[in-house]
């Protein structure tokens, strides 16, 4: 009698493509003049197309088609230059028409791919299947009353992307890094916002698990509207020690839709999951085909700007930023353009960058603030950096002090309010040789401590200092002062 030997959970991997929903940034929507943006009153936002009124067509919005092309040049895509709308028909109470317009067999761009930096340094290549345009649903409240469920419109026809990875993540951190970097080259390009909170940046997980060493995919669930980058990591995580447990167990996978408790981080039934026919798609015939036309496509080739990864390897190569450095800049397009407009007013670039990375960036998280909304130029930040680099004003008193006061004085010369305000450091030797004579006659127990060789009181004597001084004063001039009185 033969018994089957147990299998272990080691013994399997995972198998995930993403499926990610980008909401364009258009003013209007995909096939109507209705606004796209978000926040308004319920149904405010809508139109006889919205609405899906019998004799309503749709009017297809250019700017949607550039917009899908520059990601899909920054993925590597081959753009198909005539491709089509179809119709993908479902019942839902947020779907006015009774099917979406999206694109089925001839997507504005394919087979393209995205390589990764890992966290241990291994890069990785994850293919792109497609990017399709479409038209986003509205959206259905079930917590507004006890007996009806509300639907709000505002949403539908609103622009999507939905670009298709290819089932290479073998990881939650790949998934994690795939959708960062995506994110990144969203905002980056000025497609959308890629705000996962207001849902214009959402992912849908197809997840399965297979043996190691074999080439045959397992059965796929799929996670929908997963709206953070950690969620996806934990549905992907507890997704795939679910699947593992299942055939460990003795059972089998049922392909299923699924929906994320991110309370609980566990995942649960929503429907079987539907297959492509059941969507019976067919060309919608109000549309005509999107034909783009050779100089159409090499002005959006001309008129694409270096992507991040570029800008990473530039400004690491330049400027000797690590990775995580670089990368804030390249998260934050506002910031890259902050700092490219304030780089070539400043002496040293390097110290321009950390005020950036660090006071600069503490203090618009402080004010709740963007760099946008930062009331100093890049004109003024650099003469800012300048005053502190020639050793004109502390780092303190320029933080402390002048950054407010140029904040509340529009268009001010920094020099010349630096010394309006008397924020200047002390240029009298003799006053400062002073100061230092004070200090070390207060604390001569201090001195005979250094003397002794517990040198860390020396910070101490300096704080003094820049306290008699009111913070005028040059560190590093003091502590040669001080040196050379404890010698």
């Amino acid at each position: 009698m033969s018994t089957k030997t147990a299998i272990s959970p080691t013994a399997f991997e995972l198998v995930s493509g993403l499926e990610i929903h980008v909401q364009l940034n258009t003013k209007s929507k995909i096939f109507s003049s209705d606004s796209a943006a978000f926040g308004a009153k319920p149904n405010a936002h809508i139109s006889p197309v919205s609405l899906a009124l019998p004799g309503a067509l749709p009017k297809m919005n250019k700017e949607v088609v550039g917009k899908a092309i520059r990601m899909g040049l920054a993925l590597n895509c081959t753009i198909n230059q005539t491709n089509y709308f179809d119709r993908k028909n479902y019942f839902y109470a947020d779907l006015p028409k009774g099917y979406q317009i999206t694109q089925d067999n001839k997507p504005v761009c394919q087979n393209g791919y995205i390589d990764l930096v890992l966290s241990d340094g291994t890069e990785k290549r994850i293919g792109i299947n497609r990017i399709h345009m479409e038209e986003d649903a509205g959206k259905s409240m079930h917590d507004q009353d006890d007996h009806y469920s509300f639907v709000d419109l505002n949403r539908a026809g609103v622009p999507l992307i939905e670009i298709v990875t290819e089932p290479d993540i073998r990881s939650a951190e790949e998934a994690s890094v795939l959708l960062t970097e995506m994110r990144k080259l969203v905002r980056h390009l000025d497609v959308g916002d890629g705000n996962m909170e207001e849902g214009s940046f959402r992912c849908d997980a197809n997840i399965s698990v297979r043996e190691n060493g074999t080439e045959e995919f397992g059965t796929r669930c799929e996670v929908k509207n997963l709206n953070s980058i950690r969620n996806v990591r934990r549905a992907m995580e507890f997704e795939f020690n679910r699947q593992i447990g299942v055939i460990t167990g003795g059972g089998s996978i049922v392909q299923s839709t699924l929906t994320f408790d991110a309370d609980h981080g566990t995942t649960a039934p929503m429907r079987t999951k539907e297959m492509a026919n059941d969507y019976r798609y067919f060309p919608d015939p109000d549309l005509p085909p999107i034909v783009i036309s050779d100089e159409w496509l090499a002005a959006l080739k001309a008129g694409m700007p270096a992507l991040p990864r570029e800008i990473t390897a530039k400004l690491m190569a330049d400027f000797g930023l690590n990775n995580s450095e670089a990368s804030i800049f390249t998260e934050d397009k506002e910031l890259l353009d902050y700092l490219n407009a304030a780089l070539v007013l400043v002496k040293n670039p390097k110290n321009l960058i950390n005020w950036l990375t660090g006071p600069i960036r503490a203090l618009l998280n402080e004010q709740d603030a963007t760099i946008t909304t930062f009331k100093v130029s890049p004109a003024q930040m650099a003469a800012v950096v300048n005053l502190v680099e020639e050793k004109k004003i502390t780092q303190q008193i320029a933080l402390q002090q002048l950054l407010p006061a140029i904040q509340l004085a529009k268009d001010a010369d920094v020099a010349a309010l630096a010394g309006q305000l008397n924020l200047l450091i002390v240029e009298n030797a003799d006053e400062l040789d002073g100061f230092v004579d004070q200090v070390l006659e207060k604390f001569k127990p201090q001195v005979a401590a250094y003397k002794t060789g517990k040198k860390g009181v020396l910070g101490l004597f300096v704080g003094e200092v820049m306290k008699l001084a009111k913070g005028k004063a040059d560190p590093a001039k003091i502590n040669e002062l001080l040196l050379g009185k404890l010698k």
